[in-house]
């Protein structure tokens, strides 16, 4: 039974500020379908216009907010997860306050006097989704913060923890802190590629924490850049999850473990020097609402069964269940109670 506190997040959190578009708004913004990118300049204007032109949805998100809402949704146990990221003293910061507690998340945000909560702006056309993050306060998390008695807590009482690559870009301190925490403890340390522009930009980065993680979650698109900047000559997924969890560990405590979804195609996991593959279920394309949060729901999807020590199959079928209920709503919401078996 997941207990109290047995799952810790760590991340940017946005507000998602989501519309569908046109081909002609993205391209007018020069972006890519099925990316994830940080805002520059000329991408600005595009917040003020999509509340303008389009109809828009404002929800909580942020890649590990999404996953651990998820896991706490499957879970059902008040307070099982907790998360840490930094959002601004203004209105969108009070909601998210307000969501995340009503997700059942315990919730310990450094809020930042000087700058506004981080928005991420999320493009659909079609059902597939463009994300660009303008990070603001999400930018401004210190290690000073996860310091504090009252947040390093939360790390001492997690068994379970889980930060997504973009973290990277913000404070690289603290996840080497939880990282090392992790290895010393016997505790299960995990992370998302998250976006292709993490494997090529923040390449270092990446691999000085790589040797910590025992699970690495990511997707072909994200696999196949990690692949192409180490200069592995290949493409094949499943090739890249087996190098993934073959790379040396600082801990022997546990084997590493590879995870990899290919949207409709079959979910790639790699351990132990052999590679399974598990289907999705399949979705009617007209049921398709957009694909925003559907890597973070299968994330979460299956740590929720990951921090109750369910076998990787069952896993599997959480977070396959997980995005399946996502893909099928606006964004990472989900109904208000699971009914995975």
């Amino acid at each position: 039974m997941a207990h109290e506190g047995i799952l810790l997040g760590m991340g940017n959190p946005l507000l998602d500020i989501s519309a569908v578009v046109d081909e002609e708004f993205l391209h007018k913004y020069g972006i890519k379908l099925n990316n994830a990118i940080l805002a520059e300049d000329k991408h600005l204007p595009m917040y003020d216009e999509l509340s303008s032109k389009y109809t828009v949805e404002y929800i909580a998100g942020g890649a590990t907010q999404n996953s651990i809402k998820v896991a706490q949704w499957l879970l059902q146990v008040p307070g099982a997860t907790s998360y840490m990221g930094c959002i601004g003293k203004d209105k969108y910061g009070e909601e998210m306050k307000k969501n995340s507690k009503l997700a059942g998340v315990n919730v310990h945000y450094y809020e930042d006097e000087a700058a506004p909560t981080g928005t991420c702006a999320v493009c659909v056309v079609g059902g597939e989704r463009s994300l660009i993050a303008n990070l603001s306060a999400a930018n401004c998390y210190k290690s000073e913060h996860l310091k504090r008695p009252e947040n390093w807590a939360l790390v001492e009482k997690a068994k379970y923890y889980y930060i997504a690559g973009f973290f990277l870009t913000v404070s690289p301190d603290s996840i080497q802190l939880v990282a090392e925490h992790a290895a010393a403890n016997n505790k299960v340390f995990m992370m998302n590629l998250s976006a292709p522009f993490i494997c090529e930009f923040f390449k270092e980065a990446l691999d000085k924490v790589l040797p910590f993680m025992d699970f690495v979650f990511g997707n072909e698109t994200e696999a196949r850049t990690f692949a192409k900047v180490h200069g592995w000559e290949t493409d094949n997924v499943e090739e890249i999850a087996l190098k993934i969890s073959q790379w040396p560990k600082a801990s022997g405590a546990h084997k590493r473990i590879t995870v990899i979804t290919q949207g409709a195609d079959p979910v790639v996991v790699a351990e132990d020097g052999k590679v399974k593959t598990f289907p999705v279920i399949l979705l009617p394309k007209e049921k398709l609402v957009d694909t925003n949060g559907a890597g973070d729901a299968f994330v979460g999807g299956f740590l929720s069964q990951l921090v109750q020590q369910k076998p990787i199959e069952d896993c599997v079928k959480a977070g396959c269940y997980a995005s399946n209920v996502i893909i099928q709503r606006s964004g990472c919401t989900y109904p208000e109670k699971p009914d995975f078996a």
